[in-house]
């Protein structure tokens, strides 16, 4: 206890604006890494996975068991964000985030090791999905412990702008797995890709034990965990406390976010898989033309997430999801043209709307809860829609595709994810003006 009035004593003097950019920069970073982990999982999934690990399938079952073991992570995230949640309410920030980068690190570079089913058989698969458990559980301790290291170091009315360097962390980790695969692929030619080419990506995880280290040594905990400490005001059971009196907001700050998740992997991984194999294009110009696309939503986030610092965040978050909601359709009318510049601005175009509401979400969920419960309330919130949205989306495109023969009924899956999102937001906006006008002196920024 000798350490509390410390606490205490720094968590009253506000960061310094040189504190402030190096965790700023090691939220992004960690982002960044983690999402690069675990982003090369599903490029594999897509290209080589069902071939190597499951390769007595036939072509279209082979594809599905591969995506399902994509969609298996999902399903440990929400085990991840309880459980980062209730150790980052109870402990802090930043010891979960270390953790999770060490889980992360270890989990991606043994599957790039890993013997393949030609080598050891069903134990190949069987330890593919024991790993990708791994990797999902991590993801879901990562981005609560990144947001709000983010999110409460922020200055005032810079929380948006802030939080948007984490989610930053998802392009920037796509285009760096699209980079490595992509050039992995060039210097070493497709079948020595699909030999051993493909463990690279997997390998280079491992480097970010690194990254895990620094934080660890060099980064502090958040201003507002500290006061929580200070006050030993932190919930005694964060999770039973945010069951009891906060469920329904993580379910609505869920059900706001499945179709940004839906979209998203329909765009990585659903689409990748269609373009290549029923629509003919080169894996490799299709690779192109997603980095490309993560590229483009770089500058978009900062500037989104600036506009809602200044206009609110339910604005620009609203605004993004009716664009996904109008753009469904177009997305696949361009795609199915089967030209790749045609296909590219389809995927820009999504990728502009995906950028307006996925930039203030960060802050918008940190806002959703008071300091005591935020990691828990905001993490669980995100991973549910993961799960809802994320985690099958790629299973449930093919599935449709296979059913009716239209990618328009892949459209129309996102346009009802669109429609769930929209009032959910409405009945979110609700419950802060009921909350509100009972607790007319609640602290700003919860």
């Amino acid at each position: 206890m000798s350490g509390q009035p410390t606490a205490a004593t720094a968590a009253q003097q506000p960061p310094s604006p040189r504190t402030r950019r190096v965790v700023a920069t090691a939220a992004a970073a960690t982002a960044a890494v983690e999402w690069y982990e675990y982003f090369v999982f599903g490029v594999a999934a897509a290209l080589v996975f069902s071939t190597l690990f499951f390769p007595e399938f036939s072509p279209i079952a082979g594809v599905l068991a591969s995506f399902a073991t994509f969609a298996v992570g999902f399903l440990a995230r929400p085990l991840g964000g309880v459980l980062g949640g209730h150790l980052g309410d109870r402990f802090g920030r930043k010891p979960v985030l270390v953790w999770s980068l060490a889980a992360m690190g270890v989990a991606t570079a043994l599957i790039g090791a890993l013997p393949t089913f030609a080598t050891i058989g069903v134990g190949a698969p069987l330890l593919l999905v024991l790993l990708r458990l791994i990797q999902g559980v991590a993801v879901g301790m990562q981005w609560g412990g990144a947001a709000l290291l983010a999110t409460e170091y922020s200055p005032e009315g810079k929380r948006g702008l802030y939080g948007s360097l984490v989610q930053m962390g998802v392009p920037i980790g796509l285009v760096t797995a699209y980079t490595v695969y992509y050039g992995t692929n060039f210097l070493t030619g497709s079948e020595a890709f699909v030999a051993w080419g493909w463990r690279v990506p997997f390998l280079l995880g491992g480097l970010v034990l690194l990254l895990a280290w620094l934080i660890h040594h060099y980064v502090a905990e958040t201003p507002d965990f500290q006061r929580a400490a200070a006050k030993d005001s932190g919930a005694r059971s964060p999770l039973g406390d945010v069951l009891r009196s906060h469920k329904a907001t993580v379910l609505l700050a869920g059900g706001s976010f499945m179709v940004n998740h839906a979209t998203f992997y329909v765009l990585i991984t659903g689409i990748l898989d269609y373009a290549t194999r029923d629509l003919g294009l080169p894996y490799g110009n299709v690779l192109l033309v997603a980095l490309a696309l993560s590229i483009f939503q770089l500058p978009l986030m900062p500037l989104a997430a600036g506009i809602s610092d200044r206009i609110g965040r339910v604005r620009v978050y609203t605004a993004g999801i009716t664009g996904l909601f109008l753009w469904a359709v177009p997305l696949f009318l361009l795609v199915d043209t089967a030209n790749i510049w045609v296909m590219a601005v389809g995927m820009f175009g999504c990728g502009l709307f995906l950028s307006i509401m996925y930039a203030p979400q960060a802050a918008l969920f940190a806002e959703l809860f008071d300091a005591e419960v935020r990691f828990t309330g905001a993490s669980l919130g995100y991973q549910i829609s993961s799960v809802l949205g994320g985690g099958f989306a790629p299973l449930i495109m093919v599935s449709l595709l296979s059913t009716t023969g239209s990618s328009l009924s892949v459209s129309a899956y996102l346009m009802v994810l669109a429609t769930i999102a929209l009032g959910s937001v409405w009945a979110l906006v609700r419950r802060r003006r009921r909350r509100d006008a009972e607790k007319p002196a609640a602290p700003s920024g919860t």
